[in-house]
């Protein structure tokens, strides 16, 4: 497709996990592509692995890489964070504002309006990824965030979903979208479908991920626990990733007497980390549309995960293979039976890498992105038929189906 070199920028709190990958995929395409792109970032956030990843990713940004503190949580620091950013995205003279997370979004939707009402032409486009719709809608906490979403919806030109799941729940708990809005599935590059054979001295179960308790990282130490409990003998198990309860998951292994058997290894590559066992295990409580799961199909590893968020959209017609999220029973049973049959998880493995290519590619990402900023900026013909589009011309009906499934559990 050929494009009208526009400057982007991107703006997103903490630059680490699926989020962050998903941002500098984004970037890098836009770059090559010929548009300046840009970055906005907490200063605070990230290990060595993560500023490695922005290092290696600042030579692509032509309109530069900026770290100035933010906090997760609403502060009063909050307006000070605001004005910085103001000053630093007024000299920019962006055409795309791109937020991405809770307060990503909130800062490019306030610097944006104002700079509107100064005379820019620019375009102001939020991607939740999960973000504040993980809120539980009946809680005082969902009810300000939701609240707080409402009012920015009024602020915003472009909307864009990662999964079916994630715009049933804006849908639900924030209301239709007023602006112009997709959905687009994350994306994996070509070289990320090939499998990935795990390494002679391979573990039993790897856990990769944030290690957060909406991860469930501490499930699966449960289960670990729990099978010692029933066969006598606990299964040797890799633990990789970072996050601020790395701490008590340490402690926990400690407790439980599983030190023996438990490695932490702090952040790694994806496909690094699936060489050290045979089967990977993602517990999580929430997701939108998480990377690791696509990386882990991709890469043909045997896989026991959760029905949450956008993850039944990537099993397709073999979600019935999921299991319950935070229920430490289920998730036990389903690592026995990784342990029991893997030959099973193996072919159920190469079935699932089978359809998955197509859907979740990081160019098909890359364009509906790109082509939605142009639809913004009058460049292309607004699809006005389709407010919302995806990969099925059902979309809004299996977003709702995906999220009453999820609702029910």
């Amino acid at each position: 497709m050929t494009t009208t070199p526009m400057r982007i920028v991107h703006c997103v709190r903490s630059p680490i996990g699926g989020i962050f990958r998903h941002i500098r995929d984004l970037a890098t395409c836009q770059a090559e592509a010929g548009h300046d792109v840009g970055l906005i970032c907490d200063s605070s956030t990230g290990s060595a692995f993560d500023n490695q990843q922005l290092e290696e990713l600042k030579p692509k940004l032509a309109l530069g890489l900026a770290r100035f503190p933010m906090q997760r949580q609403l502060t009063i620091q909050d307006l000070s964070a605001t004005l910085a950013l103001y000053r630093h995205i007024r000299d920019l003279k962006a055409d795309i504002l791109h937020g991405h997370g809770a307060k990503g979004g909130a800062y490019v939707r306030l610097i944006g309006s104002f700079l509107k009402l100064r005379g820019q032409k620019i375009k102001r486009v939020y991607c939740p990824h999960g973000g504040s719709l993980h809120y539980d809608p009946n809680r005082f906490e969902g009810r300000v965030y939701h609240t707080l979403e409402r009012i920015l919806g009024r602020l915003t030109d472009g909307l864009i979903f990662v999964s079916d799941y994630e715009a049933a729940a804006y849908e639900s708990k924030v209301g239709h979208p007023r602006a112009q809005s997709r959905i687009v599935y994350n994306g994996l590059k070509q070289d990320e479908f090939a499998p990935v054979e795990i390494a002679d001295n391979a573990g039993d179960f790897l856990y990769i991920g944030m290690l957060r308790d909406l991860k469930g990282p501490d499930l699966f130490i449960e289960a670990l626990y729990n099978i010692r409990l029933k066969t006598g003998e606990a299964p040797r198990a890799h633990i990789v990733g970072e996050g601020p309860d790395e701490e008590r998951y340490r402690n926990m292994v400690s407790k439980l007497g599983l030190e023996r058997t438990v490695t932490f290894h702090g952040a790694l590559p994806a496909r690094e980390a699936f060489k050290l066992a045979r089967n990977v295990v993602i517990p999580s409580r929430a997701e939108a549309m998480p990377y690791i799961i696509l990386e882990a199909v991709a890469a043909e590893r045997p896989l026991v995960a959760t029905r949450v968020g956008g993850i039944p959209e990537i099993f397709g017609k073999f979600a019935h293979r999921l299991i319950e999220p935070g229920h430490i029973g289920k998730l036990t049973t389903a690592m026995e039976n990784a342990l029991a049959d893997p030959d099973r998880m193996a072919d159920q493995a190469k079935e699932l890498r089978g359809c998955l290519a197509e859907t979740f590619s990081v160019d098909l990402m890359n364009d509906r992105v790109t082509t939605l900023y142009m639809e913004l900026q009058g460049l292309v013909p607004a699809d006005s038929s389709t407010p919302v589009s995806a990969d099925s011309a059902s979309t809004v009906s299996r977003a709702q189906t995906a999220y009453a499934r999820s609702s029910n559990r």
